[in-house]
């Protein structure tokens, strides 16, 4: 039995997935949560084979992070994120941290199931629309490398950390952890840091890190 379990922050979609799994014999839905911290602390307790996440839940980063989290559990599950096609900025993000794949929440019920089978026996899935949006945001993304590259030079060595660590989906008190800094500090950072690469949330510095280059490090 596959022990599946999703999170996401519309009612309507928990019912629709809860629905779609319903008739499916060798699928057991164990767990269900509307933001990344309940996920993580969902999917710690209950020890699922496979998870879908959100890709952005109640905060813009909240999916990335919970990922994060959730593969950093002692044998994690395999993770697959929802997504709908106005979110492709977030998609390489994902990926460069361990995601299994990706799934549109309009997916067919048939698909999905063989998705979540799929991704139960260590495979890996990628909605076709989300990969040919994926090639595309790929060319976009090495056009816009140079510029990304050009603003981290702007900044100074430890403002480079901090941005590095936002690319890894840390929150400011483990980047206060990493960099032997108060949380404080690491607020004062952050919120300078955006104020210079002109980003307005964390999740667009993530994506500066991603693109220039600072996630290969």
């Amino acid at each position: 039995m596959i022990k599946l379990m999703f999170a996401d922050d519309e009612d309507l979609v928990r019912s629709s997935l809860r629905g779609m799994m319903a008739g499916a014999p060798d699928i057991e839905v164990v767990g269900e949560a509307n933001d990344g911290r309940s996920a993580v602390e969902t999917a710690r307790r209950l020890h699922p084979d496979v998870v879908l996440l959100d890709i952005k839940m109640r905060a813009p980063d909240d999916g990335i992070r919970a990922l994060r989290a959730i593969l950093e559990l002692p044998s994690p599950p395999a993770a697959a994120m929802l997504t709908t096609f106005d979110m492709d900025e977030y998609v390489s993000l994902a990926l460069r941290l361990g995601a299994n794949g990706f799934l549109l929440k309009d997916i067919e019920p048939a698909a999905l199931l063989r998705a979540v089978r799929d991704l139960a026996r260590g495979g890996a899935v990628l909605d076709p629309g989300v990969a040919a949006r994926m090639v595309r945001a790929h060319r976009e993304g090495q056009r816009a490398a140079q510029p990304a590259r050009k603003l981290l030079a702007s900044l100074s060595d430890r403002e480079r950390e901090v941005v590095g660590l936002i690319g890894q989906g840390l929150s400011n008190a483990e980047i206060g952890g990493k960099l032997h800094l108060s949380e404080a500090t690491v607020k004062g950072y952050v919120s300078a840091v955006l104020s210079k690469i002109g980003a307005a949330n964390r999740v667009q510095a993530a994506l500066l890190a991603y693109r220039g280059g600072l996630l290969d490090q």
